[in-house]
């Protein structure tokens, strides 16, 4: 895979203390010690820590706090020795910084104020440029000279996840306003995710070039779409997202929530390395994505919930199950996020056991 990554663009900074981690050199499908761990929303709402250093404040308003972004980035390293760091940010901290009236309400999630339906509404999703958010460049240099040798992750929020919450105007199970402008006025909806892929892409770069290693593009709703319609209505702007970083020559990771018909079609997106929820075994998740690619994931969530053996025995299933890939180019995830109420202790211990378990 390492040979599939575009030369870096000219200027581009030095390789960082994190280039021979064990997380990268697996991206690359190089040979590691050991499978590399680490989980997603592994920073906040299950620590202890976080709840008591994000006390009254809101979501956003942490996100815009560059010594706190990096505390909470932080605090799963240090607690759980995982083999990368993920940015403590939001998907819709891009949105905010054009403009959009959003706010994250506690146990809703993100709300728009005034959704997006029209052709006019279009006109308020202007370009992100790098001055809209000062505080992810100063967040992200912190923590790349505190993290050393270990990877910082960068992310976003793919096309289709952000259009959805901009169009129904918040979290939805069926996405009826999502899809009637997908079907209905196809036009509109192209010119939709083409403005939001190029949002997403200057949020990703704004990242890349502060120093994180990697980018993870969450399309957490793509698994409401049949094959068919994700291929022609969601691929093409997911593809111009992986096309403006490609030059950067970091691994660029690609995951969504039930996803299984998709994976192939989510590779093709650009992708190095593909997230697999825990709906698909990874040797099938293997024949789906295709030769070449890298595949994250992809144990329950809910198995953390049970007795220690219990988790161990599941984690070990899917390190089996990722031998498909021929050894390298596995990086071990739950196969979606940590859950709030889940142990701490449980995923310190996932994490040694299997380093332990995938010892080389």
């Amino acid at each position: 895979m390492s040979e599939s990554i575009p030369a870096a663009p000219s200027g581009q900074r030095p390789r960082g203390a994190a280039y021979d981690s064990v997380f990268l050199r697996a991206a690359r499908h190089e040979p590691v010690p050991h499978t590399p761990v680490w989980f997603m929303r592994q920073a906040g709402r299950s620590l202890p820590e976080y709840l008591k250093v994000r006390e009254g404040i809101p979501m956003l308003e942490s996100c815009m706090r560059p010594e706190l972004v990096k505390e909470i980035t932080l605090q799963p390293v240090r607690r759980h020795k995982v083999d990368a760091a993920i940015f403590f940010s939001d998907i819709v901290v891009p949105l905010k910084a054009v403009g959009i009236d959003v706010d994250i309400k506690a146990g809703v999630g993100p709300v728009i104020a005034d959704p997006i339906r029209t052709r006019a509404d279009l006109q308020r999703l202007r370009p992100l440029e790098p001055d809209d958010m000062p505080y992810i460049t100063e967040a992200v240099g912190l923590l790349v000279a505190e993290l050393g040798a270990t990877p910082l992750i960068g992310f976003a929020g793919a096309p289709f996840t952000l259009a959805s919450y901009l169009v129904e105007g918040g979290p939805s199970r069926s996405y009826e306003n999502t899809k009637a402008m997908m079907y209905g006025e196809p036009e509109l909806w192209a010119e939709l995710v083409d403005r939001l892929a190029d949002i997403t892409s200057a949020f990703l770069k704004i990242q890349i070039e502060a120093g994180a290693s990697a980018i993870q593009l969450f399309d957490s709703w793509a698994g409401a779409l049949a094959p068919d319609e994700y291929r022609r209505s969601v691929l093409p702007a997911s593809t111009k997202v992986f096309d403006a970083v490609a030059p950067y020559q970091v691994p660029r990771i690609h995951f969504g929530v039930n996803t299984g018909e998709l994976l192939g079609l989510m590779g093709q997106a650009g992708a190095d390395i593909v997230g697999v929820d825990w709906r698909v075994p990874l040797n099938v998740a293997a024949d789906r994505v295709g030769p070449g690619k890298g595949l994250q994931g992809n144990l329950d969530p809910a198995v953390l919930y049970a007795p220690t053996h219990v988790v161990e025995t599941k984690a070990r299933e899917v390190l089996h199950a990722a031998q498909a890939l021929g050894g390298s180019g596995h990086i071990f995830n739950l196969g979606h996020g940590v859950m709030p109420t889940m142990d701490p202790d449980a995923l310190t211990r996932l994490v040694a056991f299997v380093h332990e378990a995938s010892a080389r």
